[in-house]
C-alpha cells in the first residue's frame, strides 16, 4: 500500500457520494455525516447497482474518517469502483493517475496469484515419515524352580527336611496371594459403587418434565425458535433454544422451576411451577405480539404493489405506538453508539421494504397499562467482514 493508494481511495469516496446523490436525497450531502436510515438506503442502492454489500461497521470505519490511514480489502474496493461505473479498483486508479504515477499491468493479479500458489502448496502430497518401529526386547526371567539350587551358605539339610520346607512354602504363598487378590477386589468394588452413585446421582434421583408450546390465538405450534432461560437460585441462568414445533425436555431433582420464555413474534412469558405435584407433560400458550407481527410483514414482503395494504399496516403501527414513545437505534460503533428517532421516522423505517429489515432486532420494548408501546430499543444487525 502506498500513499497514492490512500489518495485514490479518497477520490473513490467522493465518486461514491456523487453517484448516490444522483438518485437519492439523504439528510446530508456529505457522506461522512450519514448515519442510521441514510446508511441503510445507501446499502440497498449498492446491492441493486453493484450486486454486493458493505457492513455498517465498514462504513463507519472508512467513510466517517477522512483521510483514512489504511485501505479496505480489495473486494470492497472493487465493489465501490463498480458502483461508480468502473470495471475494478485497478481500472479506477488507471483513470485517475496522478502526475508521475505508474501502474503495473499485473497489479490487480497479485492477490489472485498468491491465492493460486497457496492452493497449489496446500494440495501437494505430504511426505510420509518413515517410521521404524523399535523392536521390543522382552526379558523373561527364568524361574528358579529348584529350591535346592538357591544361594545359601548352609547346604547341610537332609533330603526329608528339604522336602518339608518346600511343601510349607508352597502352601503359604498361595494363601497370602489369595487374601491379597480378594482384598483388592473388595476395595475396587466399593470404589466403583461409590463413584457410580456420585457420578449419576442426578440421573438416579431426577425426574424429566416435558413442555410444549402453542400459539394462543391460532391454536397451532409457535412459528419461531424459542429461547428458554431456566433460572436457578445462586446459579447463572441456563439458556436453551427450541426449534418451532419441538418440545422442551428438562430433567431436575429440584422442587421448583422458573422459566423465562422469549420468541421474535410473541410476548415475553415467565413460568413458575411447583414440581412436587406438577404433571410430567404440560402445554404452554404464548400470546402473539401484534407489533412484531406487523414489522415482520415488511421484512419479508414487498408492499409497494399494494398501496391500500401499505396504508393499513402503517395505520396499525400508528395505533400500536404512543405519540410520545421513546425510540432508540443501537449501533456497534463506539462513536455513534445510539440514535433517537421520532415515531413517524421509525414507522417510515420499518414500513419501507428493504433487505436490511430482515436483520432488525428489537432489544427492548415496553407498553403502558393500555397496551400502547411507549419505549422501543432496536438494532439492525449485519455480518461484519474481516478487514485487514
Amino acid at each position: 500500500m502506498t500513499d497514492l493508494d490512500l489518495l485514490h481511495f479518497e477520490q473513490l469516496k467522493k465518486d461514491v457520494q456523487t453517484e448516490y446523490l444522483k438518485r437519492s436525497t439523504p439528510s446530508h450531502d456529505d457522506i461522512s455525516k450519514w448515519k442510521g436510515i441514510d446508511i441503510i438506503y445507501f446499502q440497498e442502492d449498492l446491492r441493486k447497482k453493484a450486486k454486493g454489500n458493505i457492513s455498517e461497521k465498514s462504513f463507519y470505519t472508512y467513510f466517517k474518517t477522512s483521510p483514512v490511514t489504511k485501505l479496505p480489502r480489495i473486494d470492497m474496493l472493487n465493489l465501490l469502483s463498480i458502483y461508480t461505473g468502473y470495471e475494478s479498483w485497478y481500472d479506477f486508479k488507471k483513470q485517475h493517475l496522478f502526475a508521475g504515477e505508474l501502474l503495473l499491468e499485473n497489479e490487480d493479479l497479485e492477490e489472485e496469484e498468491i491465492k493460486e500458489l497457496e492452493k497449489t502448496a496446500s494440495s501437494a502430497p505430504e511426505v510420509q515419515k518413515n517410521e521404524v518401529p523399535a523392536k521390543k526386547t522382552e526379558y523373561i526371567a527364568q524361574e528358579n524352580t529348584d529350591l535346592q539350587k538357591s544361594a545359601t551358605d548352609n547346604q547341610t539339610n537332609t533330603k526329608n527336611a528339604t522336602q518339608a520346607t518346600h511343601l510349607e512354602i508352597q502352601h503359604t504363598v498361595p494363601r497370602k496371594n489369595f487374601l491379597k487378590k480378594n482384598a483388592w477386589a473388595i476395595i475396587t468394588s466399593i470404589l466403583i459403587t461409590i463413584t457410580g452413585v456420585l457420578g449419576f446421582k442426578d440421573e438416579i434421583f431426577s425426574k424429566t418434565y416435558k413442555y410444549c408450546f402453542t400459539d394462543k390465538d391460532r391454536g397451532v405450534s409457535v412459528i419461531n425458535t424459542l429461547e428458554i432461560r431456566v433460572i436457578k437460585e445462586n446459579e447463572s441462568p441456563l439458556l436453551y433454544k427450541i426449534k418451532p414445533g419441538e418440545c422442551f425436555y428438562y430433567s431436575t431433582k429440584d422442587k421448583n422451576i422458573r422459566m423465562q420464555i422469549t420468541a421474535p413474534f410473541y410476548e415475553y412469558l415467565e413460568v413458575n411451577r411447583n414440581l412436587e405435584n406438577a404433571p410430567a407433560e404440560e402445554m404452554i400458550e404464548l400470546k402473539p405480539d401484534d407489533y412484531k407481527m406487523a414489522v415482520n410483514y415488511f421484512s419479508v414482503k414487498d408492499a409497494n404493489g399494494n398501496p391500500e395494504l401499505l396504508r393499513q399496516k402503517r395505520s396499525q403501527l400508528e395505533n400500536l405506538i404512543s405519540n410520545n414513545a421513546v425510540i432508540y437505534q443501537v449501533y456497534d460503533n463506539k462513536t455513534y453508539g445510539i440514535e433517537r428517532l421520532d415515531k413517524q421516522k421509525y414507522i417510515t423505517l420499518v414500513t419501507t421494504p428493504t433487505t436490511s429489515l430482515k436483520n432488525l432486532n428489537v432489544i427492548e420494548m415496553k407498553k403502558d397499562s393500555k397496551g400502547k408501546i411507549v419505549s422501543i430499543k432496536f438494532k439492525i444487525a449485519s455480518t461484519d467482514e474481516e478487514n485487514k
